[in-house]
């Protein structure tokens, strides 16, 4: 169900981005003025991550997700309303802010039912439901939008949340699930002077920065750099993600294979694997320029499932969700600041410095870990607590 959950939720959230040409074509909304759409949800995302990580940790994950969702699938269904750029930009930020409730939730599942020795594996399972709804997207809203138009296309997304909802009701009934963790209080105890954690969020959220930009501003790059047309992009847009799929997949097992003993290493691996989006504008083939998109969405789970286990380790008892939810507001929150740029550069088809600073981030954020993470440290830190739990 969380694995489902995740998948909804990137079909909502992303539907947006696959039928943007079809929308502004209607509306008139520039590349600008979405990016400051795409803003309003990252900042609300980013709000609601972890206060819906502190909600769930408090009220447990039954109760807790089912109002998530509930407000989240309001939201997406209204878009179907919108009529410009103050609509959109409300409606959004609703979107986010009840989205914010899946990952945290995603991580407490896998933390209440895994042993330590399946958790990496465990987390590559429940978030790629984000990548497999983003593979998903294209391929079943395009075509809903082509017959019924975009609006239509929403308020399917509006049936499939309500599907969800009915079907967790019935499953949800195992009592790990629908119990609270027992604290008294909401807020999770957080060392929030422990600089590891904040270099594990740095290697999260600024490692998944190219994700946010191919997935915000692919369609985009695609119809105004080669011309495609909105039916085409059902078939090529979901490439990219499928190389996301892979990656939580490889890098899950890769941390569960190493016991995260050499996650700084795994980190700058990543981050140096990053670096060739930057020349993508050279790229004038476009199923080579469809492969580097693969490629860098590919990359993206060396930073997201490493950094996250790393983090959960490191933090106090029974912040899970919180912890899941301060990753990805720190992400929504580069993101919230970094799309109104990347939009004014495609306006102005100023590709070339979008992409590099793009590429650029996750080597930020691995060197961001290394300063606030000896690599050794970090290793030790990250594999002791894993063999105490198994002995």
């Amino acid at each position: 169900m969380m694995t489902l959950v995740s998948t909804i939720s990137y079909i909502d959230r992303n539907a947006l981005a696959q039928l943007i040409p079809s929308i502004r074509a209607e509306t008139g909304l520039s590349a600008e003025q979405y990016g400051y759409v795409v803003s309003a949800f990252s900042v609300a995302y980013m709000v609601g991550n972890p206060v819906w990580g502190a909600v769930l940790d408090a009220l447990g994950l039954r109760r807790g997700m089912a109002l998530a969702v509930t407000l989240w699938t309001a939201a997406s269904a209204g878009h179907g309303l919108a009529g410009g750029f103050a609509s959109f930009l409300v409606l959004r930020f609703l979107l986010g802010f009840g989205e914010g409730a899946t990952f945290p939730g995603a991580l407490r599942a896998v933390w209440q039912t895994l042993p330590p020795e399946l958790r990496g594996r465990g987390i590559a399972l429940a978030y790629s439901g984000g990548s497999f709804g983003a593979i998903l997207t294209p391929l079943l809203i395009i075509p809903v939008a082509l017959q019924v138009g975009w609006r239509g296309a929403f308020w399917f997304t509006g049936l499939l949340g309500l599907a969800w909802i009915w079907s967790w009701r019935r499953i949800s009934r195992r009592p790990e699930l629908a119990a609270p963790t027992g604290r008294t209080r909401v807020a999770p105890a957080i060392d929030w002077r422990d600089r590891r954690l904040w270099g594990a969020l740095a290697a999260y959220s600024m490692g998944s920065v190219p994700l946010g930009f191919i997935l915000y501003h692919g369609a985009l790059y695609l119809v105004d750099r080669f011309g495609v047309t909105q039916a085409d992009l059902a078939w090529l847009m979901w490439i990219p993600p499928l190389g996301w799929e892979a990656g939580y997949f490889f890098w899950g097992w890769m941390c569960d294979r190493l016991g995260l003993r050499a996650v700084g290493r795994i980190l700058a691996v990543a981050a140096v694997l990053s670096l060739p989006l930057g020349w993508a504008p050279a790229l004038s083939h476009l199923p080579l320029l469809m492969l580097q998109l693969f490629g860098a969405m590919f990359v993206t789970g060396g930073f997201i499932i490493p950094s996250l286990q790393h983090a959960v380790r490191i933090a106090r008892p029974g912040s899970t969700s919180l912890v899941a939810g301060l990753g990805a507001g720190s992400f929504s929150f580069l993101i919230a600041l970094l799309a109104p740029w990347f939009g004014r550069q495609f306006d102005h088809r100023n590709y070339g410095p979008a992409f590099l600073v793009a590429s650029l981030f996750p080597l930020a954020g691995f060197v961001m870990f290394a300063m606030t993470n000896s690599i050794k440290g970090a290793d030790r830190s990250a594999a002791g607590p894993a063999t105490r739990t198994a002995g």
